[in-house]
């Protein structure tokens, strides 16, 4: 089975800088896909950031132009580097990967989450 394990989250004053990683393992024949969700309490989760194994990067609106996502494919490791945070990006934020492991089949697999609180 696939373990994805976050660290990084903390607290931060708003306009500050926080760094999140997740790294994947157990078995893995390729990872198609890693990015990063959250959620906020009483919320939805939604879609932070992804980066695809072409090298193609999606944000939501939120997020763009303070986040920025990238992987180090050799240690299954994706990164989201979060600047200019705001009190909005409080949220629980999930690791997100999808595997093709067993039969070929992709499968998406997630972390327990690691939490982001902005606040002064």
């Amino acid at each position: 089975q696939v373990q994805l394990v976050e660290s990084g989250g903390g607290l931060v004053q708003p306009g500050g800088s926080l760094r999140l990683s997740c790294v994947a393992s157990g078995r893995i024949f390729v990872i198609n896909a890693m990015g990063w969700f959250r959620q906020a309490p009483g919320k939805q989760r939604e879609l932070v950031a992804t980066v695809t194994v072409g090298g193609g990067t999606n944000y939501a609106d939120s997020v763009k132009g303070r986040f920025t996502i990238s992987t180090d494919n050799a240690k299954n490791t994706v990164t989201l580097q979060m600047n200019s945070l705001k009190p909005e990006d409080t949220a629980v934020y999930y690791c997100m990967a999808d595997i093709v492991g067993s039969g070929l089949r992709t499968t998406r697999s997630w972390g327990q989450g690691t939490q982001v609180s902005v606040s002064s």
